[in-house]
């Protein structure tokens, strides 16, 4: 195998691609905490942000393969990912996670002593999640919560304190993320019961999973908006950009639940990654422009 090959091979272990969905809410948080007074902009802190959230996306996500190697293999949805079809050994897993755990810890050292010293927390949960579908339903909440650490981590990073802004966004990315992983998950409710793991839908069921990710994404898209009447409040130069912003994520949110029904789940894939990688990205981007503009 080359090197091309190989390289290719642990993009798709990690879903690279996928990285998508925090990146752009830590990339606001970072912008957000450079227009404090007396913090400015930093090409090497945006620098070290960035590959904090690679390596520790690259960490979480390969040991969520590494551990779930055997029922990925028993899945017939997943029994094609890289593990349990011997492209990649677990053991060379397991070393890439540990490589990307230690310098996820490195370069959080090189921000400032704050994000150094809350990284093994950092770890904590975004790798415990994969422990967390064989004992609770509540797994994709601890998924939405290792994501939601992108902006106030990011905020932190740039030199802002713990402020409610970018909290506020930290809840938002949390509801969204347990929101559309609840759908996500809804496709694996038979073979997930078969196997004892836990999820909303194996509790709930499909109907009644769905109507909690509606709930979830209803006070997601209510907390954008109220983070946005706190930025204007907060920064009179945020204008019309912003609430284009935010009209475009809570409509995403709304044709989101238009694509899946619970006797229909053949749009799943356009609900989870096109839709909600779209809203990421406009969002984040439109508001970081209304920063600069």
């Amino acid at each position: 195998m080359n090197q091309a090959e190989n390289m290719k091979n642990y993009l798709s272990l990690i879903k690279f691609s996928h990285t998508i969905f925090a990146l752009p809410f830590a990339l606001l948080g970072f912008f957000l905490a450079s227009i404090q007074p007396g913090i400015g902009f930093s090409w090497r802190l945006l620098f070290l942000v960035l590959l904090c959230m690679v390596f520790a996306r690259s960490a979480a996500m390969a040991f969520n393969r590494y551990l779930d190697r055997d029922i990925d293999r028993a899945n017939p949805r997943t029994a094609s990912r890289e593990i349990p079809a011997g492209v990649i050994t677990p053991r060379a897993a397991l070393l890439f996670v540990l490589a990307n755990a230690a310098l996820f810890v490195v370069t959080t050292w090189f921000i400032n002593p704050l994000c150094f010293a809350l990284s093994p927390i950092a770890l904590l949960i975004i790798l415990g999640y994969s422990y967390t579908k064989r004992f609770t339903f509540l797994c994709h909440f601890v998924l939405g919560l290792g994501l939601s650490l992108a902006p106030i981590g990011a905020y932190l990073a740039a030199g802002g304190g713990f402020d409610q802004i970018p909290i506020i966004y930290a809840v938002v990315v949390l509801l969204w993320v347990s929101g559309f992983d609840i759908i996500y998950a809804m496709q694996d409710e038979e073979f997930d019961k078969d196997q004892a793991l836990y999820s909303v839908p194996t509790w709930l069921g499909k109907a009644r999973a769905l109507q909690l990710s509606n709930t979830l994404h209803a006070i997601s898209g209510i907390l954008i908006l109220i983070a946005g009447f706190l930025l204007v409040q907060t920064y009179p130069a945020f204008d019309w950009i912003h609430w284009i912003a935010a009209i475009i994520f809570i409509s995403l949110l709304i044709y989101q639940h238009t694509l899946v029904r619970p006797n229909d789940l053949s749009r799943i894939n356009l609900a989870f990654f096109t839709t909600n990688g779209v809203a990421s990205v406009l969002f984040a981007g439109l508001v970081i422009l209304d920063i600069f503009v």
